[in-house]
């Protein structure tokens, strides 16, 4: 060992403990001066966390395999084996500031508090005796509406999240460039290109519960008269994602955004869009009880002194007032981020 190893190393681990000191003292800073209202529940942070991780790490497993048999079947055998074994991408990802993309915590945020509501909901099954709402939908003499209701029983049946295609895009190349060993290697890497092209070519948004869940609504087509039983059978029978989807045919979003009114713990908007579907009194009463009761969030005493000036707001103005959330999706993401830069 050279004579200036020692000092060299002792140098290094002690620039290495202060860049650690640091990262954990900017981090309690943000901690510090976080308001409440933005702070996760600690619920919502390991449930978060272990999302992240399973997205991350099936893409990730997906890639290794497949990029080991494209290698073996190539007469690699060792470098194959090699490739199986390596850092987690997720580590690497999140050292390289990488899962801090707005989306990707967007979409994984979302997801989460949507099933811990969708678990926490009371159950009021309307009639025990016929089966829950899902169930009849599945039996109807209409072969549209039953299929999507049979699929998204399916859906809802499984783990996970199905990323949106441009997200799902971005993450899979993330995650190709992250497994990648350490010495370059044109083989492994063509390996692993091919690999997430297979991987992408395979991936379809429309298998999502939430796309089935629109096409279910869309099938159903519920006129006005209909929503106040369908809107309410569908929190009693704890499909979340029903709820979500028939708001949004009925108003005219897509799923992302009906959701997001829904989980907002304010309820300001999502208040908005049901006087905008014509929901009266009651029933808006009655879904705020029950999202309540599902979320502690939600300050159900503070809605009661607000539901007569709710109620008395007219559909059209509702619809009005609800009119931007409406614009094609780029379109809104364009102003919100003009908005955001005019704050800074």
């Amino acid at each position: 060992m050279p004579a200036d190893a020692a000092p060299f190393s002792a140098a290094a681990r002690a620039a290495q403990a202060r860049l650690r000191a640091d990262v954990r003292l900017f981090g309690a800073i943000d901690d510090i001066f976080l308001a409440d209202d933005a702070r996760l529940d600690e619920r919502t942070r390991l449930s978060f966390a272990r999302l992240l991780s399973e997205t991350i790490g099936s893409i990730e497993v997906e890639l290794r395999r497949q990029a080991a048999r494209l290698l073996a079947a190539r007469g690699a055998t060792t470098v194959a084996e090699s490739l199986l074994i390596g850092p987690s991408a997720t580590e690497r990802l999140a050292c390289a500031g990488l899962l801090r993309d707005e989306a990707l915590v967007e979409t994984l945020i979302a997801r989460v508090r949507h099933e811990l509501l969708a678990a926490a909901l009371p159950v009021a099954v309307k009639d025990a005796e016929a089966g829950s709402l899902l169930v009849r939908l599945a039996a109807v003499p209409d072969r549209v509406v039953a299929t999507a209701a049979r699929a998204l029983l399916v859906a809802d049946s499984r783990s996970g999240v199905t990323l949106a295609a441009e997200l799902q895009h971005r993450l899979v190349w993330w995650v190709a460039a992250a497994i990648r060993p350490g010495a370059s290697n044109p083989d492994v890497d063509r390996a692993i290109a091919e690999a997430a092209v297979r991987s992408l070519s395979a991936h379809d948004e429309g298998d999502g519960a939430d796309a089935i869940a629109m096409r279910l609504a869309a099938a159903i087509d519920a006129r006005p008269e209909e929503l106040p039983a369908l809107l309410l059978e569908s929190l009693g029978d704890r499909r979340l994602s029903l709820f979500v989807a028939v708001l949004a045919q009925a108003i005219g979003l897509d799923f992302a955004q009906a959701q997001a009114l829904v989980l907002e713990p304010e309820g300001d908007r999502l208040w908005l869009a049901l006087r905008a579907v014509q929901l009266d009194r009651p029933t808006i009463a009655r879904i705020a009880l029950a999202l309540s009761d599902a979320d502690p969030r939600r300050d159900i005493e503070a809605f009661a002194d607000e539901l007569d000036h709710v109620a008395a707001i007219t559909p059209a103005a509702a619809r009005l007032a609800l009119a931007p959330e409406t614009l094609a999706s780029d379109f809104r993401m364009a102003i919100r981020a003009l908005d955001r830069a005019g704050r800074r």
